[in-house]
């Protein structure tokens, strides 16, 4: 039996061994899926209520322990740790309310020509079995946005973890259990996207496959699926617009942020930021003077601002797109190398649109800093871009922030905010290479719920 090593990205050892799920066992787990869903969907909105508000409790009360895990695991600050376990709490009590207020909807059938004497109304049924699979990025809180709204609508899920980050999400679903759900209605799945993901993906028992990861990986998955509602929140290179009149003592503490949260590995990390040219020379002192300031080191100590890469191959990827701009003629403003297993916050100036940094999701410490004419320009080149997950722009001018918000394309558009904003309650998702469909436990629930229309003739 091949086994997953699970190690922690700042002091390379090993803190985990786990044995691989093998691909022959997968037809038994389905099987008891498709037994679990018949127990989980008969659950009445509040029963599945009561196990989900339960299971927040958990989490609540073993705080210390769930931010640890994602420390160790993951390589991200106890600061940023500690805000992920926060956000998994609201997330499954997000969860917890919609699933009390599951219901439908009458359907005005006496609308049509000739109709009387009907009724018809649709309800909100549980689809099936749901296969999740998560990214290593939040290992706690992206599951809870998967397995949350699957018990809410009423479904069993197959669950397979990233398997550099897998303790956090296992720990969850214990929590599932300890909370009461029934027995099988959560299994999880151990092993690699090509040979597990793939057999869970393309096996005919899931109604909805969820799954949060890279472009290429969610284009492969869309083709192995067969027949099943696919649900993808994938990549972005996320941009934000500043315009001459924005605050920049505002914008440039939260571009900081937003640029090199967890080693800039999120998929609304700021990547691109076109600056107004009349304030670009400004603002790009103020930022790398903002980001010099930046404190990288051991991610358990609080006043930690960045910790280091996920892994060797991250680190490769990130040197390289530096590699590529400079020989494009960008300009390092501030880091470019690495430093262990860091890779030091990186500023680059003036980079070509058709530098891998720019095209790409860098899902690394890289923020590409560039100088446009103005709105116009600004907003051509953010939606040149194979993504439209979220994208923000800095201004004082109600106009031009109406004029961006309405043109830009992408799932999310932010005033005076960056990118990297989100709060679990909103519909969440992208357009283009970003993805299909919306997370949030309200909008996740509805890719995981059926209309069954009912139809009543009482002439």
């Amino acid at each position: 039996m091949s086994h997953i090593k699970v190690k922690n990205p700042y002091t390379g050892e090993v803190i985990a061994e786990l044995n691989q799920t093998p691909v022959d066992e997968i037809e038994n787990i389905f099987s008891k899926a498709e037994s679990a869903f018949k127990v989980v969907s008969s659950l009445t909105n509040y029963e599945r209520y009561e196990i989900l508000k339960k299971v927040a409790e958990i989490v609540e009360d073993d705080k210390e322990r769930f931010t640890k895990n994602i420390v160790y695991e993951s390589g991200k600050t106890v600061r940023e740790a500690r805000g992920e376990v926060e956000r998994c709490i609201q997330t499954l009590t997000l969860s917890a309310e919609a699933a009390k207020h599951l219901g439908g909807e009458v359907v005005p059938i006496t609308g049509a020509p000739g109709i009387k004497n009907k009724l018809a109304y649709y309800k909100l049924v549980p689809a099936g079995v749901v296969v999740a699979i998560t990214p290593f990025n939040f290992p706690l809180n992206l599951v809870a946005h998967k397995l949350g709204p699957a018990i809410a609508a009423g479904c069993s899920v197959v669950f397979k973890p990233s398997t550099k980050t897998p303790i956090s999400g296992m720990s969850l679903v214990e929590a599932f259990y300890k909370a009461g759900l029934p027995e099988n209605a959560i299994q999880t799945v151990i092993g690699s996207g090509s040979t597990v993901g793939k057999a869970i993906v393309s096996h005919e028992t899931p109604r909805v496959i969820t799954f949060t990861g890279s472009k290429d990986v969610g284009e492969y998955l869309t083709k192995v699926a067969g027949l099943k509602r696919v649900c993808l929140e994938l990549g972005s290179n996320s941009a934000v617009y500043i315009e001459e009149d924005a605050d920049l003592d505002r914008a440039v503490p939260k571009i900081t942020k937003g640029g090199y949260a967890l080693a800039g590995q999120v998929c609304i990390s700021v990547q691109r930021v076109y600056v107004n040219k009349n304030i670009y020379s400004s603002f790009l002192e103020m930022f790398k003077n903002s980001v010099e300031k930046l404190k990288i080191g051991n991610p358990m100590k609080d006043d930690t601002d960045m910790g280091p890469m996920i892994d060797e191959a991250a680190i490769e990827k990130a040197l390289f797109l530096i590699k590529d701009a400079k020989e494009r003629g960008g300009k390092v403003i501030t880091g470019g190398e690495r430093k262990g297993n860091f890779v030091l916050p990186t500023i680059i100036a003036e980079v070509p649109e058709d530098a891998e940094v720019i095209r790409k999701e860098a899902f690394s410490p890289i923020v590409v800093v560039n100088p446009v004419d103005g709105i116009e320009e600004g907003i051509e080149r953010i939606n040149n871009s194979d993504y439209g997950l979220q994208a923000s722009i800095y201004t004082s001018d109600l106009k031009k922030s109406i004029i961006f918000t309405e043109k830009v394309e992408a799932g999310g558009v932010l005033v005076n905010e960056i990118p990297t904003f989100r709060v679990d309650i909103m519909p969440y998702g992208g357009v283009k290479g970003s993805g299909i469909g919306r997370e949030g436990p309200q909008y996740a629930i509805e890719e995981m719920t059926e209309k069954k229309l009912i139809i009543m003739d009482y002439s």
